[in-house]
């Protein structure tokens, strides 16, 4: 079974930076993508940015230039370099992969998994 696990959030004030990780173990074959969403009080889980096939990564408008993901493929780690922040960027942050897993078997089973989340807080 695939394990993602977050680190990074904390409290930061307006127009502060923090650097989020999460690390993806387990028998791991290949990840197709993997990245970051959130979940901010009475509202729904909204896609943060992420890395897609071919290593094309996408970003929600309301983070673009302020925000960017970066990976290290050999450790199966992506990272979320936040800066400028806002008080609307206070959200429980959730990592997200999926990709191909190998079975004791030796067979592939696809996976698609998310983290526990880290709270970001951003204060006024």
């Amino acid at each position: 079974q695939v394990r993602l696990v977050e680190s990074g959030g904390g409290l930061v004030q307006t127009g502060g930076s923090l650097r989020l990780s999460c690390v993806a173990s387990g028998n791991i074959f290949s990840i197709i993508a993997m990245g970051w969403y959130r979940r901010a009080p009475g509202k729904q889980r909204e896609l943060v940015a992420r890395f897609t096939g071919g290593g094309s990564t996408n970003y929600a408008g309301s983070v673009e230039g302020r925000f960017t993901i970066s990976a290290d493929n050999a450790k199966n780690t992506v990272y979320l370099e936040m800066n400028t922040l806002e008080p609307e960027d206070t959200a429980v942050y959730y990592c997200h992969a999926e990709g191909w897993e190998r079975m004791i078997t030796g067979s592939l089973r696809a996976f698609n998994d998310w983290g526990q989340g880290t709270q970001v807080t951003v204060s006024s």
